[in-house]
């Protein structure tokens, strides 16, 4: 039908418009904040891109509800500005009818939201884990640049490589200075070295080079040569789920073990599917012409009614945590208020009730029955 396939190109044009723009506002903060981390040592530079791309893809469903809502009161904004809306009222069609071809158009984009939030957000979070899980427990002598002194991880040793190879496991007159745990101060240097891998510990296998032991208690200097001597500088330790942070655990692992922040967590992935679709629904009947509010009027609403309704889910994960409310009930008082609300301003329009009248009706019969 030509009202069904206008509303829907309309919608599809302002959709995709909006979400090129939010994509581009959103790709230049997180890439701002992702350079950060990696200035500061959380994220290796040269991962800076996949890091950028999994944290874009994680935030992919807010950037979809968001642009699904804008899109929605957008086309129904210029359609009531520039009068459509009067035409297609008076051609036997009412504010209800618009729900079907705005549905039918948004019930994709609610399915890929849903996709995107139960699986593909903890699987995103989980890679960007793991990337700078491997990065801050890097080895020591991968930390080293050729030319500088480096500390360890630990702070108890300082590196020094005059120069190293292409693929970086062997230098060239090394230098190590360390403080053991029982207070001994060593000075090794060494020629040349190497790094080898005996099961799950890494060694730098030092050649032709010599060994100054220190112990401060007793003041005694120890000085020993040798052709090959192996330090320990790292240890194998492998990512382990349990030690993931909520948002990377999958949907069906939270479902499976149910305590307050697991709850907490798979509310809010929950919620955030039922505020797209109750957004849908708040956007076809919260949205009227307003000519002193001008064309950002509508805009703005619809910019307050997304924060306030995402802060109001994230304070509702909060107290899902801290045990202060059941998440059944966050999610019957939260997003059913808000369906309920949606539903009888539609209604209230779709009918053209006036509350005024209503109130008049209800006092006329009051006197009725008094008389």
């Amino acid at each position: 039908m030509l009202f069904h396939s206008s509303i829907r190109t309309e919608l599809a044009r302002s959709f995709g418009a909006t979400l090129v723009v939010l994509f581009t506002i959103v790709l230049t903060v997180l890439l701002i904040r992702t350079l950060g981390l990696a200035s500061s040592g959380s994220v290796n530079p040269e991962e800076v891109m996949l890091v950028l791309g999994y944290t874009v893809l994680g935030y992919t469903q807010i950037i979809l509800t968001l642009a699904l809502f804008i899109a929605i009161v957008s086309t129904l904004s210029r359609m009531y500005r520039d009068s459509e809306m009067i035409i297609w009222f008076s051609s036997g069609r009412s504010l209800g009818g618009f729900v079907s071809p705005v549905m039918r158009f948004a019930w994709p984009v609610l399915l890929v939201i849903v996709l995107l939030v139960l699986f593909v957000w903890p699987w995103a979070n989980q890679q960007t884990a793991e990337l700078r899980f491997r990065f801050e427990n890097r080895s020591d002598l991968q930390r080293i640049a050729p030319g500088q002194f480096q500390e360890s991880s630990s702070g108890r040793r300082v590196f020094f490589i005059d120069k190293d190879t292409a693929e970086g496991t062997e230098g060239r007159n090394v230098f190590i200075s360390s403080i053991e745990k029982d207070g001994t101060e060593t000075v090794t240097s060494a020629t040349s070295g190497r790094i080898e891998w005996m099961g799950d510990r890494q060694f730098l296998m030092l050649n032709q080079g010599q060994r100054l032991a220190n112990d401060p208690s007793t003041g005694r200097i120890k000085v020993s040569q040798f052709e090959q001597y192996g330090a320990l500088i790292g240890t194998a330790e492998p990512f382990m789920a349990g030690q993931q942070a909520l948002k990377a655990r999958s949907s069906l692992a939270l479902l499976r073990d149910p305590n307050q922040a697991n709850l907490g967590e798979l509310g809010w992935r929950v919620g955030v599917a039922l505020s797209a679709f109750n957004l849908v629904l708040l956007g076809i009947a919260t949205t009227v012409s307003n000519p002193r509010a001008g064309r950002s009027g509508n805009l703005m609403f619809t910019l307050f009614a997304f924060i306030v309704y995402f802060n109001m889910l994230n304070i509702g994960q909060r107290w899902v945590t801290i045990g202060k409310v059941n998440w059944v009930v966050l999610m019957l008082l939260l997003h059913g208020t808000v369906f309920v609300l949606s539903a009888l301003w539609l209604a209230k329009r779709h009918h053209n009730i006036h509350w005024r009248s209503l109130l008049r009706a209800g006092s006329t019969r009051d006197s009725g029955v008094t008389a």
